[in-house]
C-alpha cells in the first residue's frame, strides 16, 4: 500500500516505513507530523477525492538538516564581473509511521 501525500507544493510517494526528506518543518526531532492525502493505492485499488478527504500520513521527525552545499558562479565575460556563492538547502527527513484512512 501507498499513498501520495503534499507538502509544501510538493508531491510525494510514501510506503510505511518510508523515510523521505521533505521541506523544512517546524518540529523537533522525534515529534510526529500528520500529512494531507491526495491518493491512495492498496488491494481494492486507487482511491481519490472523496474517497481519501480525511485519510491522513502519520510521520515521526527523524532529523533537521541542511542538503550538500550547491556553488551558484555568476560570471559576465570582458567585464571583470563575478559572484561566487554558496548554498545548502535545509530539510526535514521524516519516517512514516501509518497511512490511515
Amino acid at each position: 500500500m501507498y499513498a501520495i501525500i503534499d507538502n509544501g507544493n510538493k508531491q510525494y510517494k510514501v510506503a510505511e516505513g518510508d523515510v523521505i526528506r521533505v521541506e523544512k518543518l517546524n518540529a523537533a526531532e522525534g515529534e510526529t507530523v500528520n500529512f494531507k492525502v491526495l491518493m491512495v493505492s492498496d488491494e481494492n485499488g486507487i482511491k481519490t477525492g472523496a474517497d481519501v478527504e480525511n485519510a491522513t500520513v502519520t510521520a515521526t521527525v527523524v532529523a533537521q538538516a541542511k542538503a550538500k552545499k550547491i556553488i551558484v558562479f555568476k560570471y559576465k565575460a570582458k567585464k571583470n564581473e563575478r559572484k561566487k556563492q554558496g548554498h545548502r538547502q535545509p530539510f526535514t527527513a521524516v519516517k512514516v509511521e501509518k497511512i490511515n484512512l
